[in-house]
C-alpha cells in the first residue's frame, strides 16, 4: 500500500503553517516541504521549532525537502560555497524530519563525471546529518531529463545512500519511457511525485505549470503504477503540481480532490 503526501508547491500561496493544516486537514500521511517556505517563515520572526511542532500536532511526516541546486558541476570557492548553502538545507530537511532532499540537476548540457563526483560529496554530507539528497531529473532540463540520466549518476556516484526521485511529468516531458522504472530497485526510490501531463501543447513545450491532476492527463499512470508494483515499490506517492489555476482555488479542495484521485489511481 503506497503512502500518500501533498507536495506543498501544489497550494503554493498559502503560508507554511497552514500548509501542514490544510495536508493533515484532507487526509495526507505526509507533507513535502520547500525551502523557500522554510526560509521565509524564518525571516518572518518565526522558528524551526514551530513547524516541527505543527508537523507533531499534525501527525504528518515529511519525506523529501526540496531543494538543493549549485551542487553539480560547480568548483573551487564557488564549490565550497555551494555546499555550504546544501549544508544548511540539510540540517534543516533533518531538523523538520525528512528522510531524503531533493537534488536537482543543471537546466545546461551537464559534465556527468563532475556530477556524479559532486553527488557522492553531498551524499558524504548528508550521511553525517541524517538525510539522503536524492537525484532529480527534470524533463526540460537539456540533458539530466530521464530516469536513465539520473541512474546514470547514481551508479557513478557509487554511494549506497544514492536515490532517485521519480515524476510522471518528468518521465513525459523529457521523452523518456515509464518502462525505464524496470530499471531500478525499489530502494532506490526516494519518492514518486504523482500528477498528471496534458496530451496539448506538445510535449516539448510543456513546463511546470501545464501539470494536471492525476487521471487528467495523456500519461499512462495505471501502468506506472503497475510498474512501481512490479519492482516492490510501496513507498511515497505525493502530489506535486504547479497549475496556477488552481492556486487561486480553495486549497483544502485543491488537496482533497487530488488526494482522491491519486487514490483512484494507485488502488484502482
Amino acid at each position: 500500500m503506497f503512502h500518500y503526501a501533498l507536495n506543498s508547491s501544489t497550494i503554493r500561496p498559502v503560508p507554511l503553517l497552514e500548509k501542514i493544516r490544510i495536508a493533515a486537514a484532507a487526509g495526507y500521511a505526509g507533507i513535502e516541504l520547500w525551502h523557500d517556505d522554510i526560509e521565509s517563515h524564518l525571516k518572518q520572526g518565526g522558528r524551526l521549532h514551530d513547524i516541527v511542532a505543527a508537523l507533531h500536532d499534525q501527525d504528518l511526516r515529511v519525506p523529501t525537502t526540496i531543494h538543493l541546486k549549485g551542487w553539480f558541476e560547480s568548483a573551487g570557492d564557488e564549490h565550497t560555497a555551494n555546499m555550504g548553502a546544501c549544508k544548511w538545507k540539510m540540517e534543516q530537511a533533518e531538523a523538520v524530519g525528512a528522510t531524503h532532499i531533493v537534488a536537482g540537476p543543471p537546466r545546461h548540457t551537464a559534465d556527468r563525471a563532475l556530477g556524479a563526483k559532486n553527488y557522492r560529496e553531498l551524499l558524504e554530507i548528508g550521511h553525517e546529518i541524517g538525510v539522503k539528497p536524492a537525484m532529480e531529473f527534470l524533463g526540460f532540463v537539456e540533458d539530466i531529463n530521464t530516469i536513465e540520466d539520473a541512474l546514470q549518476i547514481i551508479t557513478a556516484a557509487g554511494h549506497p545512500d544514492g536515490t532517485i526521485v521519480l515524476d510522471p511529468f518528468h518521465i513525459f516531458r523529457g521523452g523518456g519511457s515509464l518502462e525505464s522504472i524496470t530499471q531500478l530497485g525499489a530502494s532506490q526510490i526516494a519518492i514518486c511525485h504523482f500528477n498528471d501531463a496534458p496530451a496539448q501543447p506538445p510535449r516539448e513545450e510543456q513546463a511546470d505549470r501545464d501539470r494536471v491532476y492525476p487521471g487528467d492527463g495523456a500519461v499512462d499512470l495505471p501502468r506506472m503504477i503497475t510498474l512501481l508494483k512490479q519492482i516492490g515499490y510501496d513507498g511515497w506517492l505525493s502530489l506535486e503540481l504547479f497549475n496556477e489555476e488552481l492556486w487561486q482555488q480553495d486549497p483544502l479542495e485543491v488537496a482533497r480532490t487530488g488526494l482522491d484521485k491519486m487514490r483512484a489511481v494507485a488502488e484502482a
